[in-house]
């Protein structure tokens, strides 16, 4: 019998790696094509504009969106996502040859805020963590940061509460939204002596989506809940008996071993966060509008609120209620809804709920998440 050739075909090998060299020049030279525009951009931007505005949400999100349809099409070889992923960094690096941007985010270092800044506006892009959402906010208004990215509601744990607060008193707008699956990991270190973990480390909320598969490989070990995720792996590079919990960004940043993954109970645990900032986001074929609405303490108030939205049929995607500060026993209503304010439906809803509130503010216009 004749055994079967199961020598490696070196020829053919180093054919197919010469066409890849080939792509990979031709790739280079059509980057580096694009960030030669994207500097002509920015000229022309500040040759015409007195205060030129160089990230815009809507014209990142089309080409995204551009980007995932046109590789469908194709029956691109890389998955559709991935395929976005790519060219999201390839936008960013292109967006810090036109300027620089500066990302505020709820850190510190290594948190799933950070992860969801990175997401949203790249790689390249410069983030700075900051202690609370608080400060977030006052970064951004005041310009020392561009922008800013804040939690504001977990599918498992519900809405950030600070998140919305700060909105009562910021003229801030929202101008992008990101979704990011929440995957926590058992981090250890290379010190660590896995066979005596005494203590774990993560976020009280991490704690919580992790019980579960806790109780089942680690059931007497102590669980021990910190400020942030980041917080967890930092802390343990100076402990060699304990783990921490945290996402894929601590253990790059903090270089652990993820001894387990993806240990969370729920699988499609995912939490939303609002990128925030200063302007007015134009439309990008899917939107959302978000709006704070102040109404009288009266019986069917809420319902005279939805009532337009149903008449004129705006889609609501949530509606949250919070206390009106100082105001003892009155409400405010956060309310999310499919379209942009330029839409005529969202136009006339509002324009019929404004004689029925006491105040009613719009929040901000922007791209649905893309990636």
């Amino acid at each position: 019998m004749t055994k079967p050739n199961t020598s490696l075909d070196t020829n053919k090998i180093n054919v197919l790696r010469d066409k890849i060299d080939h792509i990979d020049e031709q790739i280079q030279q059509l980057i580096n094509e694009r960030a030669s525009i994207a500097k002509e951009v920015a000229i022309a931007k500040k040759d015409f504009e007195n205060h030129p505005i160089f990230y815009r949400p809507e014209r990142e999100a089309q080409v995204l969106k551009t980007v995932m349809e046109r590789n469908e099409a194709m029956n691109g070889a890389m998955p559709s996502e991935k395929m976005a992923r790519l060219f999201r960094e390839i936008m960013s690096v292109c967006l810090e040859l036109e300027a620089p941007q500066k990302i505020a985010f709820l850190g510190p270092v290594g948190t799933f805020t950070h992860a969801a800044a990175l997401k949203h506006f790249g790689k390249a892009t410069t983030t700075v963590p900051l202690a609370t959402i608080t400060e977030v906010f006052r970064e951004v208004e005041a310009g020392s940061a561009m922008y800013g990215v804040v939690p504001v509601e977990n599918s498992s744990e519900g809405v950030v509460n600070h998140t919305l607060d700060a909105f009562l008193g910021s003229n801030l707008h929202i101008i992008g939204e990101v979704e990011l699956p929440i995957h926590h990991n058992f981090l250890v270190d290379k010190h660590t002596k896995v066979e005596a973990i005494s203590k774990i480390y993560a976020h009280q909320q991490t704690l919580a989506q992790c019980r579960q598969w806790l109780d089942t490989h680690y059931a007497g070990v102590e669980r021990v809940a910190m400020s942030s995720n980041g917080e967890a792996a930092k802390r343990i590079k100076n402990e060699w008996h304990s783990a921490a919990i945290a996402g894929d960004v601590a253990a790059a940043e903090y270089d652990l071993h993820k001894l387990h993954e993806n240990i969370e109970d729920n699988p499609n645990n995912t939490t939303r966060f609002l990128v925030i900032g200063r302007e007015d986001i134009a439309p990008s074929g899917q939107d959302k509008t978000s709006i704070i609405v102040s109404s009288p303490d009266r019986a069917g108030a809420l319902i005279d609120i939805l009532e337009p939205l149903k008449k004129h049929g705006v889609s609501m995607t949530s509606i949250e209620t919070r206390p009106e500060r100082p105001n003892k026993w009155a409400y405010v209503f956060f309310i999310d809804m499919l379209g942009h304010i330029d839409d005529e439906n969202i136009k006339n809803a509002l324009n019929d709920i404004r004689p029925l509130v006491k105040d009613l503010r719009i929040l901000g216009s922007y791209p649905k998440a893309v990636i």
